[in-house]
């Protein structure tokens, strides 16, 4: 049995709607078990689907340029919603809602929040819908809640990798969140963005626990990184080529505020920021990524170099501070 709604009929729909003869789909890493079987639906509609293989990171990694190359008529982009204003290539986005209860991780929760009044509710696009079942539950156990709703993403308390703007917007009205969903990602960049206590609710296998004490120890090395950073004498820039990640004029401002500082830079085109993408260029002593700031901060000990966040930047170039990027976040630009 699915754990995911995947609209079926609204994919063979769209098919028939477009008379699209060539499809891609895109999907991350959690999905793509169901690739196959999603394949022949598109098939049977009278399509030919084609499945990238490749990495999928958020509606912010849309496969345009893939697409294009393949003249596809359109792409079918999987458990996320629609983030970009204008696609090149139409796109149906099929948001892959969970169909599973939350209500046993939300009870295991409680006695984690035992110690707080106020709480903000957070989740990702598949478990929106069971805000208000999580929200029943926590006022009987007498808990305030709020939820965040900056209209910024489609859904009040949708947090996704690289946007947390929901949760910071209610963060000094509540003394911690619950993260409704699986894994880490969401919940320590929930943490990290808020400096507030953290707690999972995983519905997927019906427990709870914090991630507060782990968003800490990240904190930890990313003063180490600004640190070693400080020492840099000539600085790489990274631009991301992915449509929704793509940000030359922030590059280019940084470019120019380190030329300011005298060092050295030099400006990298990168679709994949990767360990081994970045130590082709030795003689660069640290790197800026203006793409997701997700990847300087949960790989951070995969890279031999520091890779800061813009963010994390200002503080090594004097125009923030340390103190000043906990208070904001670290995912304030």
């Amino acid at each position: 049995m699915n754990s995911f709604d995947f609209e079926e009929e609204r994919i063979k729909q769209e098919i028939t709607r477009l008379c699209a003869k060539r499809v891609f789909l895109q999907m991350p890493e959690g999905l793509k078990p169901e690739a196959p079987r999603l394949a022949k639906i598109v098939e049977k509609a009278g399509a030919l689907p084609i499945v990238s293989a490749d990495p999928c990171y958020g509606a912010c990694d849309l496969a345009t340029a893939e697409a294009e190359s393949l003249d596809v008529d359109l792409i079918i982009h999987f458990g996320h919603a629609k983030l970009l204003k204008h696609e090149k290539i139409p796109t149906l986005y099929i948001e892959a809602r969970a169909i599973l209860t939350v209500e046993a991780a939300v009870i295991a929760a409680v006695p984690l929040l035992s110690g707080y009044s106020r709480i903000g509710l957070a989740t990702t696009v598949q478990h929106v819908q069971a805000i208000d079942t999580v929200r029943e539950i926590l006022v009987r156990a007498g808990k305030t809640l709020e939820v965040g709703d900056t209209t910024r993403l489609p859904y009040p308390g949708q947090v996704v990798g690289c946007d947390f703007g929901n949760v910071k917007s209610i963060a000094k009205d509540v003394d911690a969140f619950l993260f409704i969903g699986g894994g880490k990602f969401h919940a320590l960049g929930i943490a990290l963005a808020t400096s507030k206590p953290t707690i999972i609710a995983d519905p997927y296998g019906g427990l709870a626990y914090s991630v507060y004490e782990e968003a800490k120890k990240i904190i930890k090395q990313r003063y180490a990184s600004i640190a070693e950073a400080s020492h840099a004498k000539t600085f790489g820039v990274l631009i991301s080529l992915k449509p929704g990640q793509k940000h030359l004029e922030q590059a280019l401002a940084v470019k120019e505020t380190i030329e300011k500082m005298e060092k050295n830079v030099c400006l990298f085109a990168v679709r994949e920021i990767l360990p081994d993408v970045l130590a082709e260029f030795p003689t660069v002593d640290a790197f800026v990524n203006t793409a997701c700031p997700r990847i300087s901060l949960d790989e951070a000990a995969k890279f031999n170099k520091p890779v800061l966040t813009v963010q994390e930047f200002r503080v090594v170039s004097g125009e923030s501070s340390w103190e000043n990027m906990l208070k904001n976040g670290l995912f304030e630009n």
